[in-house]
């Protein structure tokens, strides 16, 4: 009998180091989590009242339970790797359905979807039309390759003043030929819908009449038109038109493009003192651009950074909990899937409810990165395998003196 209960001590021993070598043999795995082995007594005695006079069986092994305490967050400047400050899981996706993880190295394949090195795609909610996201819907999470489209520019935003001291000029307007034949020049970058640019210049040229300018809109060296007129009261602020804006005719710019119409909100215009000074000049529209950089909020929101300063929503990354996390089946690559044991995923977005904030350009280490109480079980383990071999050890000999007797 004590054979057989030696035996268990030495199963329960050796699995014991199992578990304690697969944690120190992933001590720089992003995003593992360490296991710890749980035992129990084995006791076959039957029959009533005869525990108390009855030794154990030995021990058996009864569950290898993963310990979901956090990692340290080390910064890496990737910004695909994402790390989660607090509870939750990424969700991901392949063929074989949804599993869920801690380890949040991603990259690009080459159509823009962002997985993990197995190919298993990162899961988002999708953007909606004017904003936010659709939580009851899960998508690929895929960077936009193609280049952002251009817009073109139709308001200019000036913000100037006119000198109130001005003369009208002596000769007849021609600002191509005679600089002597206007005022004041301010030029400013337009861009036509195809995202080609355009050099703009509103000319001012002081009217004979008092507290009156002339505004002559040239693109590329053509006039747009006739000249727009501002209208100053005697202490300086623009009284027409009444809401600031000049429209001009449309011009033709770039082939294929459509024509530019600009407008020039001039409603921060003033005539003042004896100087001419542009504090703002503020075009809209853009060029076209292509992805220049990735960036992911507190609240897993991603945004593609263009190179025309433009961003957009590609969506918000889907976290994962579970009632029962210890339930949770184990799978390779430090991905677990859900089981009747940890319940349905509750799913969420990070920064809400009990989900943690994901920290971009960061990742998760192992929480067995601290290899101290990794070698106290080790040492652990290995003493109660030696004692149970010096109990087989012993009982073998006192197998041995039983056999020996003599009559």
């Amino acid at each position: 009998m004590p054979f057989n209960i030696a035996l268990s001590g030495l199963n329960a021993a050796s699995k014991d180091l199992e578990v304690t070598a697969n944690n120190i043999a992933n001590t720089a795995t992003t995003g593992f989590k360490g296991s710890r082995t749980q035992f129990a007594e084995l006791f076959n005695a039957a029959g009533p009242n005869l525990s108390s006079s009855e030794t154990g069986s030995g021990v058996r092994l009864t569950n290898v339970a993963q310990q979901f305490t956090a990692g340290s967050i080390e910064t890496t400047n990737n910004s695909l790797d994402f790390a989660i400050s607090g509870d939750g899981f990424f969700t991901l996706r392949d063929g074989k359905g949804y599993s869920y993880t801690r380890a949040g190295a991603f990259q690009k394949d080459q159509d823009g979807y962002v997985m993990n090195a197995n190919g298993q795609r990162l899961q988002v909610y999708p953007p909606v039309a004017g904003g936010g996201f659709d939580n009851s819907t899960l998508s690929d999470l895929q960077l936009v390759t193609s280049q952002n489209a251009a817009k073109a520019t139709d308001l200019v935003q000036m913000s100037l003043n006119l000198p109130s001291s001005a003369t009208p000029p002596a000769a007849a307007f021609d600002p191509l030929n005679n600089p002597l034949s206007y005022n004041q020049a301010t030029p400013f970058t337009a861009y036509d819908s195809l995202g080609a640019t355009h050099s703009g210049v509103v000319y001012f040229v002081k009217d004979p009449v008092a507290n009156v300018w002339n505004a002559n809109l040239y693109v590329d060296g053509v006039s747009t038109g006739a000249s727009q007129q501002l209208t100053f009261n005697s202490s300086g602020a623009l009284v027409a038109p009444a809401n600031g804006r000049l429209s001009f005719p449309a011009v033709s710019v770039s082939p294929g493009a459509n024509p530019m119409q600009l407008t020039l909100d001039m409603s921060k215009a003033t005539q003042f003192g004896n100087t001419y000074a542009a504090s703002a000049i503020n075009p809209n529209g853009f060029p076209t651009g292509i992805l220049s950089s990735i960036d992911v909020s507190r609240e897993g929101v991603v945004q593609a950074k263009y190179s025309n300063g433009q961003t957009a929503s590609l969506g918000q990354l889907a976290m994962a909990q579970f009632s029962n996390e210890q339930g949770l089946r184990q799978l390779d690559n430090t991905n677990w899937a859900a089981s009747y044991d940890s319940g349905t995923p509750v799913m969420g977005a990070a920064g809400s409810g009990t989900f943690g904030n994901v920290q971009a350009g960061a990742l998760e280490a192992s929480n067995t990165a601290d290899l101290t109480a990794q070698l106290v079980n080790m040492i652990k383990a290995q003493r109660n395998y030696q004692a149970n071999a010096q109990v087989i050890s012993v009982d073998n000999q006192l197998t041995q003196t039983v056999i020996n007797i003599r009559n």
